[in-house]
């Protein structure tokens, strides 16, 4: 078990809530843990997963690395704010594992009365000792795709949900009732770098293209979170068209995506999308989450700045981050 914090691991303070249990506290409160495996608790850092960055990716990446021929499962106590971002991460920078990777967390305190710590932690640690591979979140019951999950309520204890796939199992009374498993190979394919200069843009109406300027000047690549399907402001004097041809020409890498959650953008529909994508062949995130097409970029340019392969290994589905993908961009 990894510990880095969040709200599970938080005591009160006069500032608020603050990370300050350990992984072996943890693991002490919910004694039905011993009776299902045994455990060796490392603590990695402990910090409010505001405060995540690219770096503790590759800290937690590596730690499952350096110990992957050790154990049969791994379980990361995460803070909720950043943890689709974290599986998201996770499920570039460790591809294929035949081994569970769960990471858990909760939205109350274990130290409260009322805590939903306790559950997602047994619940947690019943899917690492299970056959269920891959990067997964366990949450509330429900066992999500690391790359298909994000935090859709603040505060209610459903604080996750499956963005366009369907939950890979649900946990009931203590039993784990299987839907989907992931791919796997005999053993994981690990990466150790990203590239984290990648900047993300939402779009509100009457937005200035010299935003988009000014991220695509400090950053590798952008996406971009348009609305509906897909598209960006056509009228004269907009600028958009021009700031990310500009882009393109520069060797930047720009993505669409949409701001709405379920069924994804499809640039060809309209005509303020239709140019973009085919005039200036801007790479499409289609269903992906932001969470992902986040972590799948930074992934791919710790790889390479070749804009044919980015574009080549974006369009490559990667733990099913991606089902809906024109047959010509395959």
């Amino acid at each position: 078990m990894l510990g880095t914090g969040g709200t599970i691991a938080s005591e009160k303070t006069q500032s608020g809530l603050t990370p300050a249990l350990t992984t072996q506290q943890l693991v002490a409160k919910v004694p039905e843990i011993a009776e299902l495996c045994d455990v060796t608790c490392t603590q990695l850092f402990s910090i409010d997963s505001t405060n995540i960055t690219p770096a503790h990716w590759l800290t937690i990446a590596k730690a499952i690395r350096d110990n992957f021929s050790k154990y049969d499962g791994f379980v990361i106590a995460h803070g909720t704010d950043t943890m689709a971002y974290t599986a998201a991460a996770l499920s570039y920078l460790i591809q294929y594992s035949p081994k569970p990777i769960i990471l858990t967390g909760a939205q109350k305190p274990i130290l409260f009365e009322n805590t939903d710590s306790k559950t997602n932690l047994l619940d947690a640690f019943r899917v690492a000792v299970s056959d269920l591979c891959g990067v997964v979140i366990v949450f509330n019951g429900r066992v999500i795709l690391g790359t298909r999950a994000r935090k859709t309520h603040t505060t209610s204890l459903q604080a996750f949900s499956s963005i366009n796939y369907p939950s890979l199992a649900v946990l009931q009374n203590g039993f784990l009732m299987e839907y989907i498993r992931p791919t796997s190979l005999p053993a994981p394919i690990f990466y150790s770098k990203i590239n984290e200069h990648v900047g993300l843009m939402k779009m509100i109406p009457g937005a200035d293209c010299g935003l988009l300027s000014y991220l695509l000047e400090h950053n590798d690549a952008v996406i971009v979170e348009s609305y509906g399907v897909g598209g960006l402001p056509s009228y004269q004097g907009s600028g958009f068209f021009d700031v990310i041809k500009n882009g393109i020409e520069q060797g930047k890498t720009i993505v669409m995506t949409t701001q709405v959650q379920n069924e994804g953008s499809n640039l060809a529909v309209y005509d303020v999308g239709f140019h973009l994508k085919n005039d200036l062949h801007l790479l499409e995130a289609y269903d992906m989450t932001t969470e992902a097409a986040v972590a799948k970029l930074m992934w791919i340019l710790g790889q390479t700045d070749d804009p044919t392969e980015v574009r080549r290994l974006f369009c490559t589905p990667v733990s099913h981050d991606l089902l809906y993908l024109k047959e010509e961009e395959r």
